[in-house]
């Protein structure tokens, strides 16, 4: 279209003012990526809402609205939720590319979603547990991997705005993930606990929090379903693999067997999802080791003016990490999109983060030595700005790979199998997720230390492995960079 205008157009004026409007065009973003942004929102203020006080509600005693199960166990429930939570959208992918198009998974994942957090705020027990997180499993198969494919989706191939775009969809995430746990720490720590005459809380309101969630879910639907024909047309709304039999062409090249550069692709799609099965499995620590030590052994309590002396809920260090991302993801998809950032290869973006992500638990190795070690006296606390810090460098790792990763995979992937390899890249984070649950669950018996200093030591050799196998991988994606 471009071309057309100019060898049609004599007016100088004229020409310039369509150049000017394609490179705005190009620069642009589409309105669908906004809508996507806060649909995804409203789904990470629910997901991250109960994950948030997850850990907190298995363990607290009964009388303190919880379920009363050891730290152990309880680690382990949560590494095999968050786990599951990533293994079902390798299913949810599939059958969005063979039946039902990605536009009608999501709304489909979304409402069982919500029916599974009123499942936990109406079913205080074990039962209601298991059954709550099973719907949330299921949901979330549905919805997670074509959300991410649908950003993808509205980019043509080769287009260099899709790494940006796919940052700035990962701020709608973390703004949602960053709302979250404030909202629903103060509901449940401040205005549906009980307390006792001196103000100390003897129940707190876990079961309002996934209340909280469940309407932040549907809050997300309404507005994704009343807008996506207006911003996204017919994107997404017919199966990927399955089409009609008056377009021979599109059917020819969905049951055509894959080229060999689509194979190699394939084949650096599961290689980046080895590397980030490690990366997720210590960055996925925040809500069960860091947030049990948090806890215990981390100084809460500040000074706020026309307030006092308050003690931070637990439930709000998991809005830091979601804080930092909203502050730098502008910053990094600006970066991204620059010459300098388009000169960096996948390979060299996701090794560099792997690496600042084992840096980063350099800084809880200094909140264990502030304290003599893995000592179990809770009287004695570690500064709190050990744990900002943690996060900061963990966002600044998670930037460089999980947004990158998301969107290469979109770049990598057949059409065709689309969804399905989306559902394979977040599959690192089901295998991640649980043996971070392992880790986490030997903390007891091997002391925080030795974890957080395993943890690093591996991962920043998984970066720095990456890094070397640059130039292989880059000759396998065949001109993506």
């Amino acid at each position: 279209m471009f071309d057309k205008y100019l060898n049609t157009t004599n007016n100088k004026s004229n020409t310039k003012y369509i150049i000017m409007t394609e490179i705005r065009v190009k620069t642009g973003h589409p309105k669908g990526l906004y809508l996507l942004f806060f649909t995804e929102m409203w789904e990470r203020f629910s997901y991250y809402g109960m994950r948030g006080i997850l850990i907190l509600y298995l363990t607290k005693s009964y009388i303190e609205g919880g379920l009363s199960i050891n730290e152990q166990t309880a680690s382990l429930i949560y590494g095999f939720f968050t786990g599951f939570v990533y293994f079902t959208p390798l299913i949810g992918g599939w059958l969005a590319d063979r039946y039902l198009g990605q536009r009608h998974s999501i709304t489909i994942g979304a409402f069982i979603m919500m029916l599974g957090q009123l499942t936990l705020f109406a079913i205080n027990t074990h039962f209601g547990l298991y059954l709550g997180l099973f719907l949330l499993i299921i949901g979330n198969g549905f919805f997670k991997p074509n959300i991410s494919t649908l950003v993808g989706n509205l980019y043509k191939e080769g287009d260099p705005r899709r790494d940006s775009a796919f940052s700035i969809f990962y701020m709608g995430i973390n703004l949602g993930a960053f709302l979250a746990p404030l909202i629903i720490g103060v509901l449940t720590k401040d205005i549906f606990s009980v307390k006792d005459a001196t103000g100390n809380i003897l129940t707190f309101g876990y079961k309002y929090g996934f209340l909280a969630a469940a309407i932040g879910m549907f809050l997300g639907q309404i507005t994704y379903n009343s807008l996506a024909k207006k911003y996204l047309g017919d994107l997404g709304l017919r199966p990927q693999g399955k089409v009609s039999k008056n377009e021979e062409d599109i059917i020819t090249h969905a049951n055509a067997p894959l080229t060999d550069n689509e194979k190699q692709r394939v084949t650096v799609i599961f290689i980046y999802f080895f590397f980030a099965i490690f990366f997720f499995a210590g960055f996925e620590q925040a809500g069960s080791s860091l947030s049990l030590y948090t806890d215990k052994f981390i100084d809460r309590n500040v000074t706020l003016p026309f307030i006092g002396d308050y003690t931070i809920p637990t439930e709000w260090f998991q809005s830091v990490n979601p804080f930092f991302i909203v502050v730098l993801a502008p910053i990094f998809a600006m970066f991204w999109n620059s010459k300098t950032g388009q000169k960096l290869t996948t390979p060299l973006k996701m090794g560099l983060g792997m690496i600042i992500l084992g840096i980063g638990f350099f800084f809880m190795l200094g909140a264990v030595q502030q304290r003599g070690g893995d000592i179990e006296d809770i009287a004695i606390k570690a500064s709190i700005w050990w744990l900002v810090l943690t996060y900061l460098v963990h966002t600044i790792g998670e930037l460089c790979l999980s947004p990158v990763g998301l969107s290469v995979v979109t770049k990598l992937a057949p059409p065709k199998l689309a969804s399905l390899l989306m559902g394979v890249w977040l599959l690192s984070s089901f295998i991640a997720n649980i043996v971070g649950g392992f880790l986490a669950s030997t903390v007891e018996t091997l002391g925080a230390g030795k974890i957080f200093l395993y943890i690093s030591l591996f991962v920043i050799f998984c970066g720095a492995s990456m890094i070397t196998l640059n130039k292989v991988l880059v000759r396998m994606m065949h001109g993506i960079r």
